[in-house]
């Protein structure tokens, strides 16, 4: 259980750190010319919907990456880059497909380097969260990931 909260927390530290400084401070002046938030933005939303998230990506890393052979490294980053890319279809594809802004392609870019940026903390964190896997644990986890 340990493990679980501790990844849940590789996620929402880093998540929530780099989104208030990369959107709020360091790109704010990007992000106003893309026109796409609310004046008054409501960060205790943002903080729970990244514990959801933390929670959710847990339980997937947990499930289907924490049983895998090979090195806490190689798990963070595979782990890392197939976060990377399904938050990547929720986080900037689905907003830029429905929200109104300046500029498709200039949110594009800013979001998807957010993404590359936030996964390539997240997956070796979450890895080295759970660390190595009991046999124990390997033995439960494995029929629900083999097929």
């Amino acid at each position: 259980m340990m493990r679980f909260f501790f990844a849940v927390l590789a996620y929402l530290v880093p998540t929530f750190a780099l989104g208030f400084v990369w959107h709020l401070v360091a790109f704010e002046r990007y992000y106003a010319a893309l026109a796409i938030y609310r004046s008054d933005i409501i960060i205790p939303f943002g903080l729970l919907a990244i514990l959801i998230q933390g929670v959710a990506f847990a339980w997937i890393y947990q499930r289907a990456f924490a049983p895998q052979n090979g090195a806490l490294l190689s798990r963070g980053l595979a782990y890392g880059a197939f976060g990377a890319v399904l938050s990547w279809t929720f986080t900037t594809l689905a907003v830029a497909a429905k929200n109104v802004m300046t500029s498709v392609p200039d949110y594009l870019i800013i979001e998807s380097a957010f993404t590359a940026v936030q996964w390539a903390m997240v997956g070796p964190l979450t890895a080295l969260a759970f660390g190595r896997s009991s046999p124990a644990a390997d033995r439960l986890r494995a029929p629900m990931v083999a097929g």
